[in-house]
């Protein structure tokens, strides 16, 4: 698209054709997980605008637009033909645009006399966002309107509901045309909890058959198919509803990835940090410093963090001590060199150490850039990591995990619910009340009336809002009629004694007093689920899930029966990256496995339990 929508020519030294990018919000958050300024400007793309901004006409410059089709957008389209801002247009929409709206672009280029300037209009399909190689969301603009809460209130009409339906499988359709592959559809029988998961999966098997049927027009055919990689094996795709497993998102958690997601401010692969300013302390009277906001991105460039984002964080500390060593004497040993050149006069052995040492310093310089690079991850992770570092230690994070990792496993608990929530040092009220709603998604039992009023008052004086609870309340009666209580499987944590490494004064990060915790592999509900489909296993938890595949013809249930090598698990109603973690696990222990996570929003515990206390306000 960036290249005029031709195939970028590999290995050229021509320079690129200067050009202006205009996108919308969508379409920035499409691109920014994909592409950093520095790669659109080897593209060509010297200026990247914002399509509703106020924008000065640069005749002679082509535009590649890549805009969503809406209304506004349109409508500032033609508008632009109107001011003719640009030399050419190149229109790229990020959804299919519909036929009076391309018309509507016609005649405002009819009308401007700049007919010959639109030069090309393509239905791009990538209403979707990609953040990792393996995982994928449906958007970040405006995703309160496909939200948990949207698809799960009381209130919700039926129109309401058509309109999540719709833009859910909009993005879902865009997401097969890119990958060029024809799923077969696997989704749950459908109690009223699963809802959403059937009617998703009926509109978009459908939408797949009308465009397969179309022999013409079809996305899946030829060109489009050799493209994808899947081409020779069709995926299955798995839709899980978010009820499905209501623990696992609120769950505290213990890998890179997911607890920056879970304490720090990190969306589409950006951390937002305040810089710390409490440091050292004002001198009386002065104004406070002003804190600043720093961004990081954390990339697929950033060896590092490929390495080391589903690890769990003491090893991570451990890493980062250790990149820090190595960089630190790489570092001296560039000085000693230059000390040592520095050498002047007679002195012979400094002479004739000098051949030896030209070619070490040579090489010493000439690796500069890398070092600089190295340099420049290992200080982001290393504030990265302190700042999730302090947000354990402050909240005895490492506590709430074991405990709820017990809870999950149902194994033994070593205290009571009841001191962790009354002890005024652990955690915030939002911390104890994901606790006690694990414990109240997971208990086999229902604590008493009783039990619960006392847990309801520790929970009160912690300073804990209840509504998210009379949510959960009515969501495990409604789902008691309808299914069992998910099963986390043995999970579990050892504690494997405290940090060795990390406890070296020398080390950046004072790790006193956490508890140094190693996880044990076990799948979650959806990697359960995801396993028993994928190797055609028959458990009770997906025997009943209904088979759709658009290539056959309605009602012949032929079942594939070849267990599948790639698959894409999309979670509807939102997911988070304790999942993505537990399912990229799953397929590394699965040797020539391809597994795709993704999910209609991505939230953190903070957002899931304010989504939850909305539906529970009385």
């Amino acid at each position: 698209m960036l290249n005029f929508n031709a195939p970028p020519l590999k290995n050229t030294t021509a320079e690129p054709v200067w050009k202006v990018l205009i996108y919308d919000r969508f379409g920035q958050d499409i691109i920014s997980p994909l592409l950093s300024v520095k790669e659109l400007r080897d593209m060509g793309i010297t200026l990247h605008l914002l399509l509703h901004s106020d924008r000065d006409p640069i005749p002679d410059v082509p535009a590649v637009y890549f805009v969503m089709p809406t209304e506004e957008n349109i409508d500032r389209i033609c508008q632009d033909l109107r001011n003719q801002l640009y030399e050419s247009y190149y229109l790229n929409f990020i959804s299919a645009i519909s036929r009076s709206k391309l018309e509507d672009i016609a005649s405002a280029a009819l009308a401007a006399n700049a007919v010959s300037q639109v030069t090309k209009v393509f239905d791009q399909y990538l209403n979707f966002i990609t953040l990792e190689d393996d995982m994928f969301i449906l958007c970040h603009q405006n995703k309160e309107l496909i939200s948990y809460h949207a698809i799960n209130r009381a209130d919700i009409q039926d129109t309401d509901m058509e309109a999540i339906m719709d833009t859910i499988v909009d993005s879902l359709f865009c997401f097969f045309v890119t990958l060029g592959a024809v799923p077969i559809i696997r989704c749950p029988r459908g109690n009223a909890a699963e809802m959403v998961a059937v009617v998703n999966t009926v509109e978009l098997e459908s939408k797949l058959r009308e465009n397969l049927r179309d022999a013409r027009n079809s996305l899946f055919t030829g060109d489009n198919m050799a493209a994808g990689q899947f081409s020779f094996q069709r995926p299955l795709f798995v839709l899980a509803d978010r009820n499905v497993d209501m623990a696992t998102p609120l769950h505290h958690t213990w890998t890179y990835q997911a607890l920056i997601h879970d304490v720090l401010d990190f969306h589409l692969n950006r951390v937002m940090m305040e810089e710390g300013a409490g440091a050292e302390p004002s001198p009386a009277g002065a104004r406070p410093k002003k804190k600043s906001r720093k961004s990081y991105d954390l990339t697929a460039a950033d060896k590092f963090w490929q390495k080391h984002k589903g690890s769990p964080f003491p090893e991570v500390a451990e890493s980062v001590q250790e990149e820090l060593d190595t960089y630190r004497a790489q570092e001296d040993e560039v000085k000693r060199l230059k000390s040592i050149m520095g050498l002047e006069g007679e002195d012979e052995g400094a002479i004739s150490m000098l051949s030896d040492n030209t070619a070490k310093l040579t090489s010493a310089v000439s690796s500069l850039p890398e070092l600089l690079e190295k340099k420049r991850l290992i200080d982001l992770h290393t504030n990265v990591a302190t700042a999730v570092l302090d947000h354990i230690k402050s909240r005895k994070l490492d506590v709430y995990f074991e405990y709820e990792e017990k809870l999950m496993s149902k194994s033994t608990l070593d205290k009571s619910l009841l001191d962790i929530i009354s002890d005024p040092d652990a955690g915030t009220p939002e911390d104890k009340m994901r606790l006690f709603l694990i414990y109240y998604i997971t208990a086999q039992q229902a604590p008493s009336e009783s039990d619960l009023e006392q847990y309801k008052k520790a929970l009160l004086d912690a300073g804990c809002d209840l509504s998210p609870l009379n949510y959960i309340k009515q969501w495990k009666a409604f789902t008691k009629m309808a299914a069992t209580p998910a099963n986390y499987g043995n999970s579990g944590v050892k504690p494997m004694g405290l940090f060795s490494r990390v406890m070296n004064t020398g080390s950046q990060f004072v790790m006193e007093g956490v508890k140094n915790l190693v996880l044990k592999q076990h799948n979650l509900p959806v990697t359960r689920i995801l396993d028993n489909l994928m190797e055609m296993k028959s458990h009770p938890e997906t025997d009943d899930y209904r088979y759709f595949d658009p290539k056959m013809l309605r009602g012949s249930e032929r079942y594939n029966i070849t267990p599948l090598i790639s698959a894409i698990v999309f979670v509807v109603g939102g997911g988070n990256y304790i999942e993505y973690q537990n399912l990229v696990d799953y397929t590394k222990s699965k040797q020539g496995k391809k597994v795709v996570y993704g999910c209609s929003e991505l939230f953190n515990a903070a957002q899931f339990i304010k989504q939850l206390s909305q539906l529970g306000q009385k």
